[in-house]
């Protein structure tokens, strides 16, 4: 590239006192030109924020109040970034490590056509070194995102959706359809991101050679996971379904809440308590 675009990296942090200085370690040692560091704290109580500010000086430091959850303290990031004038917002979770090289080929791939609006790598567990994500698509007859997790030949190729883990966004995708949605606390609202960004008119792809490392720290909270998972999806599918799909999705959806009282009352699943709150929590929700 003869010009570079300006891109601020937000990195979301909550509690991440094990992970964040090995992402932050990782992000400076990349070999793209013109970048700036966002580290936006949702209130941390380990030590984490200040860890960060007292060892990556390069970076800047956003402290919120309190927990907002993703979708809100990562808007706090991207609106700071559009501010400055920002032609690339890279939304990047603490729980990850990256390539060298990594935003350069994502930024390459962006640039060859305007109508590309996100831009993810592949995403690899950084524990088993296996493909966590390659591309997806919102599977609406079970309620899920389904996940690629094949290598491709392709350098880069179309998909339905990117994660929030890692993804590259074009400041005018922003611009046309507005941040993240708020009514998501925690998961789908990338999902939600990416079916309205393809709504409205922007492709999003998959970068074969640009590779990064996910621990997955979420996976140590199981029952806050899995109760905000519920939540976030229950939203997701009000909000998007389509008109074909909608009385599939509710009839499904009482057959969950069927398959969770037998739960309950046969002790099958050690979470089967968490998915009962998340339902009733859902229901006092006004969307």
């Amino acid at each position: 590239m003869s010009n570079y675009p300006k891109i601020f990296i937000i990195v979301l942090n909550y509690n991440g006192k094990d992970v964040i200085k090995n992402c932050l370690t990782s992000i400076f040692k990349i070999d793209y030109t013109d970048f700036e560091v966002v580290v936006v704290d949702n209130n941390s109580t380990d030590g984490s924020f200040e860890l960060a500010k007292a060892g990556f000086s390069k970076a800047k430091f956003i402290k919120n109040e309190e927990n907002l959850g993703y979708a809100v303290g990562n808007n706090v990031g991207i609106r700071f970034t559009l501010e400055r004038m920002a032609d690339y917002v890279l939304l990047l979770n603490n729980d990850t490590e990256v390539e060298k090289d990594f935003l350069t080929k994502l930024v390459e791939a962006a640039e060859k056509n305007e109508k590309i609006g996100i831009v993810s790598p592949v995403i690899f567990s950084k524990h088993s070194r296996q493909i966590w994500f390659s591309g997806g698509e919102i599977g609406w007859l079970q309620m899920k995102t389904i996940h690629r997790k094949e290598a491709s030949s392709a350098d880069s190729y179309e998909t339905g959706l990117a994660t929030g883990c890692s993804m590259l966004v074009r400041a005018a995708v922003f611009k046309e359809i507005g941040l993240l949605d708020e009514d998501f606390f925690l998961y789908w609202e990338d999902a939600d991101f990416s079916v309205r960004a393809r709504k409205a008119g922007f492709k999003i792809s998959v970068v074969s050679g640009s590779w990064v490392y996910h621990l997955e720290k979420s996976e140590s909270n199981l029952k806050q996971k899995t109760y905000w998972l519920v939540i976030s999806g229950l939203i997701f599918f009000q909000k998007n379904t389509p008109l074909l799909f909608k009385p599939w999705i509710k009839f499904y959806t009482a057959l969950r809440k069927i398959k969770n009282k037998f739960d309950l009352k046969f002790k099958r699943n050690d979470l089967a308590e968490i998915v009962q709150k998340a339902y009733k929590d859902y229901g006092n929700i006004k969307i």
